[in-house]
């Protein structure tokens, strides 16, 4: 019988064997410290990325040209991506893709290959993706900060962003576990205190986690036609709520009849944790980067931080918060 062949990583923890030697020695050039899932982060225009992760972004800024009817879901990792994911293609796909029917692209795809990232999916290892079969609007992922979106997103005055944040204590919880569940066996997993001192010191990924909400909060006063910013537990709290303003946001409002036939009742139980996380291709299936689905279920909850920070690290992060937020407005 043959021998078992092992799994592959995923494939950022190849690191510097996959990019091109001109990105190899820009990256070499660049302020760098230790990461949390491959061996280094690497900071550019301000914020900290894995390496092949940069040369996705890099890649993107290069070649991404926007359209007007465009639409980016933005978020820090671990603010509740997934979730949002499913919600905006549900909601947007609700007549292409009736809730009813059983072939739902929902039911047999995780919400990260429905709704690819940016740097993560679409430009990394050097691709140049061809756009031609994207439905219009053409919905997207990103983890970037708004300094670091290619020139054409900014510019443009018509494409529209929904930005989720979380609470950074539970964001900082998420990430430890998710990043501990990636790294190889040999690795060893990261210690919560090493972790947490570098997540305060704004080195984690896409970090730091304050000034990449700020931006998007601060821009989402400036322009309240472009910019939606939404909180993780608002949107918990009264997913009714927020859900309709969603779609208002995105000029896909609920009619009366959708509404008298609980269509958004239908899109939140669709949506929601407990059904996305016991789906088959969540529970076994992989990602092309070679994450398993099952790593982005854990809980899905408000508060989970409670359970794992002591009252120092909690007195530690929301002093930060408090700091960097003062005079904006912006509570979490």
């Amino acid at each position: 019988m043959p021998s078992e062949i092992a799994p592959l990583p995923p494939k950022y923890l190849q690191e510097e064997e996959i990019l091109a030697q001109e990105c190899k020695d820009f990256i070499s050039t660049l302020p760098k410290q230790k990461g949390w899932l491959s061996s280094h982060l690497y900071q550019y225009q301000g914020f900290w990325y894995p390496v092949r992760h940069l040369q996705g972004v890099i890649s993107c800024q290069k070649h991404f040209q926007v359209q007007d009817s465009d639409i980016f879901l933005v978020s820090t990792p671990k603010s509740g991506t997934t979730w949002l994911k499913s919600i905006m293609f549900t909601l947007l796909n609700r007549t292409r893709y009736p809730l009813t029917t059983k072939n739902h692209p929902l039911l047999s795809n995780n919400p990260h290959d429905l709704v690819p990232f940016l740097e993560i999916k679409l430009y990394v290892d050097n691709q140049i993706p061809d756009f031609a079969t994207f439905p219009c609007p053409r919905l997207f992922s990103t983890h970037l900060p708004y300094v670091s979106l290619p020139k054409s997103v900014q510019k443009s005055s018509s494409c529209k962003i929904v930005y989720l944040c979380r609470d950074p204590k539970d964001i900082f919880v998420s990430l430890w576990h998710f990043t501990n569940k990636l790294r190889l066996e040999k690795m060893g997993s990261n210690s919560i205190d090493e972790v947490f001192e570098m997540f305060c010191k704004g080195i984690s990924l896409f970090g730091p986690f304050w000034d990449h909400v700020l931006e998007y909060w601060n821009l989402s006063k400036e322009d309240t036609d472009k910019v939606f910013f939404l909180k993780f537990e608002d949107f918990k709290a009264e997913p009714a709520v927020y859900l309709r303003r969603l779609a208002e946001f995105l000029d896909c409002k609920f009619t009366e009849e959708e509404e008298k036939l609980g269509i958004m009742d239908e899109i939140l139980k669709l949506c929601s944790f407990d059904n996305l996380s016991s789906l088959e291709v969540n529970m076994n299936g992989k990602l092309s980067s070679g994450e398993e689905n099952k790593v982005f279920f854990r809980h899905g909850v408000v508060g989970d931080w409670k359970n794992y920070l002591d009252a120092e690290m909690v007195e530690k992060i929301d002093q930060i918060s408090e700091l960097k937020f003062n005079g904006s407005g912006l509570v979490l």
